[in-house]
Parts: structure tokens; C-alpha cells; sequence
């Protein structure tokens, strides 16, 4: 909000009351672009209402105190001096900008749609591309133009990468967007293999394990041999029954040998078993067909470690490593193999940035892995 009232000021600086005369009118001015500048809205608001009833005819003066209304949120009184101020002076800078967020504020959106439409797709000011974009993504929403409304929040996300109110809203927006299309799955077509399994997926995501793998088992007594639902069917049971979850991954492998995810899965069941021959054969087929899997990288230099192999081990575990620089778990994993190897300078230097990193993620969202498959822990 602050660069865009940098922006709406700076371009009207010019005196607008030069005449001896009209002096103290320039005056008042002067002091309200001062209070405005200083973010004291009062003040402003007091010297641009005295300019409106002495000077009716200046559309600086209604742009003015409309850009104040604006900052106060006072939307419904901003969009009356707004109109007079382009009535006044239709090419008055930003105005019209402004006119649009307020309008889209206080639900007129089918007004605001085509100023800010405009605004965000021609302006070159960075500050009110941002600003407008954030506003008609919202008018898109409230005119229930979903995929316009997608559309901005993606055409936002690239030219603002890194902003957190952009990601913000795109967030909530995509996950409206989400349910909305599964409203709409389940709507025309309540009792496909598309709806059982999204909603498989939302139980899945939601922790609902049970639910989940009731819908996934919907879905195969439709389609068999349908590609990914034996091995989401295994997640799902992995919590409370790893021998049926076991047997879908098998489900899985045999219909589709390439699916690293299943053949991990399983890996990882047979390792946690002691059963580390095995395991080590699958987490090797895992990374046959998907090179840079860090996880698997971690489940086979673990492995190796176990069968008594540390000078092997240390080459998946450096590159799980070098896959994800922030993971604590390869470090732990390779102060191990150095201990095997008799190396304690290096076993200790593993340590510490296992240390580390374990105390730098402790207070960090846990985003550093996906949730796809069985995370790997340290010990």
C-alpha cells in the first residue's frame, strides 16, 4: 500500500494553485500532500476538505481524498470523490486504479472488472500491477469466475515469486478451487473411478486412513489394473496393517515394474523386518527408474551399512545428501560409515552438521520431504 501511494503522489506534484491570489489554496494543498506523505490520514482528510468546498472544480483535490478514504477503508465513501475527480479529469493519473480496488472492496465487481482488467494486464508500474492483480483476482472470485480467477493468482505467482501475500492468496484460492472441482466430480459423476478416488486423496491428506482405503478399494473394484491405486491403497493401510499394505505395493510393482514409490515402500518394509538382502534388491530397482530419489539414496546406504558394507554406503548417502542440502538424516547415516571405516575426524564432522541442521529444521515447518512416501529418520 505504501509504494502505491508513493506512486499516486508523485505524479501529481505540479502546482495546481500558482495564482497570488490562491495562495493559501496551495497552501492547504501543500500541507495535505505533507500529512499524506507522513501516513497522517486525519490531517490529510481536514485539508482536503476544506480545498473540496473552496476549490470544487480541482480533480487533484477529489483524487486526493479519495486516496485517503481508500487508505482508511472507508471504500463506500472513496468511490463517490473518485468519480467526480475523473469526471473532472478523466486522464488524472491512478485514479481510475484506485476507483476499481474501491469498487471491488465493497462487492461491485462487475464495475470494477474492467478497470482493474486493465490495470493489471497494461501498467508498467510495478507497485499497481501488484495491487491490481491482488483486487481482481478477488473480483474474479466474488463474480464466481474460478479459472479467471486461477488464472491471475498464476500470472501473479510468476511475476511475483517470492511475495507472501501473493502466495498467501494463492493458496487459499487453489484449495477453493480444489473443492469446488470435487463438488463438481461429485455432481456429474458420483459414482466414477475420478470421484472415488479424489476423495480418497482428501481423506488420505486429511489423515483419515480408514475412509481412504475404502474409497482407493472403490476405485480397483472399477478399474484393476488402474496405474498408482494399489500403491496409494498400500499408504493408506501402511499405518495399521504393513503386511496388506505390503501386498499392494507387490500389486503395484506387478503391474507397473517402474514405479519407484511402491518398490521403496516396500524396501522399506523388508529393511525395518531386518530382512536387509531384500531391501537392498528393491531399493536398488527403486533407483533404477528414478536415479535421484533421496530417500531411496538413503534406504540403500542404510542398507549397505547393515550388511557390513560402509565404503558403499557413502556414495548413496553423499548423494542423498547433495539432493537435499537441508536434510539432517544423510549426515547421521554418514558419521556411521565413518565410524565403520575408522575415520573419526570425518565421523565428527558429519555429526556436527547433522547437529546442526537437526537443530536449524527443528523450528521449520516440515517441508523438506514429501509426504508421498515413508520419510527416512535418523535412526
Amino acid at each position: 500500500m505504501r509504494r502505491f501511494v508513493i506512486a499516486f503522489v508523485a505524479l501529481s506534484a505540479a502546482r495546481l494553485f500558482s495564482q497570488t491570489s490562491q495562495a493559501s489554496l496551495q497552501s492547504y494543498f501543500e500541507q495535505g500532500e505533507k500529512a499524506l506523505a507522513e501516513d497522517r490520514l486525519s490531517d490529510a482528510e481536514t485539508f482536503y476538505l476544506k480545498l473540496k468546498t473552496l476549490a470544487p472544480n480541482v480533480a487533484e483535490v477529489y483524487g486526493r481524498l479519495g486516496l485517503v478514504y481508500f487508505q482508511e477503508k472507508r471504500f463506500d465513501e472513496a468511490v463517490p470523490v473518485l468519480r467526480q475527480a475523473l469526471k473532472l479529469k478523466p486522464s488524472l493519473p491512478n485514479t481510475d486504479i484506485l476507483l476499481g480496488m474501491s469498487l471491488s472492496e465493497i462487492g461491485r465487481y462487475s464495475e470494477a472488472l474492467p478497470i482493474l482488467d486493465k490495470a493489471f494486464h497494461h501498467t508498467s508500474d510495478s507497485a499497481l500491477k501488484r495491487m491490481s492483480g491482488l483486487q481482481l483476482e478477488r473480483t474474479y472470485t466474488g463474480l464466481r469466475r474460478d479459472n479467471d480467477a486461477v488464472q491471475t493468482a498464476l500470472e501473479l505467482n510468476r511475476l511475483f515469486p517470492k511475495d507472501p501475500e501473493i502466495l498467501y492468496y494463492a493458496s487459499r484460492l487453489f484449495g477453493n478451487y480444489a473443492y469446488l472441482s470435487l463438488q463438481k466430480l461429485t455432481e456429474v459423476a458420483p459414482e466414477s473411478v475420478w470421484r472415488h478416488e479424489a476423495a480418497a486423496d482428501a481423506y488420505e491428506a486429511a489423515g483419515s486412513h480408514e475412509f481412504a482405503a475404502a474409497e482407493y478399494r472403490k476405485v480397483l473394484a472399477q478399474a484393476p489394473n488402474r496405474p498408482g491405486v494399489h500403491f496409494r491403497l498400500g499408504r493408506a493401510l501402511l499405518p495399521t496393517s504393513p503386511a496388506d499394505a505390503a501386498h499392494e505395493f507387490e500389486a503395484e510393482l506387478a503391474l507397473d515394474p517402474t514405479n519407484s514409490n511402491a518398490a521403496y515402500e516396500l524396501a522399506e518394509l523388508h529393511r525395518k523386518a531386518g530382512e536387509i538382502e531384500k531391501a537392498h534388491e528393491l531399493f536398488l530397482a527403486a533407483l533404477k527408474y528414478y536415479p535421484d530419489f533421496e530417500e531411496a539414496n538413503v534406504g540403500l546406504g542404510r542398507s549397505l551399512l547393515a550388511i557390513g558394507k560402509p565404503e558403499e554406503s557413502m556414495a548413496y548417502l553423499r548423494k542423498a545428501a547433495q539432493l537435499n542440502p537441508r536434510d539432517e538424516v544423510p549426515y547421521y547415516q554418514l558419521s556411521l560409515a565413518y565410524k565403520a571405516l575408522g575415520k573419526p575426524d570425518e565421523q565428527k564432522a558429519a555429526l556436527e552438521k547433522f547437529q546442526q541442521l537437526k537443530a536449524e529444521n527443528a523450528n521449520q515447518p516440515d517441508l523438506l520431504k514429501p509426504t508421498e512416501i515413508t520419510r527416512q529418520q535418523a535412526q
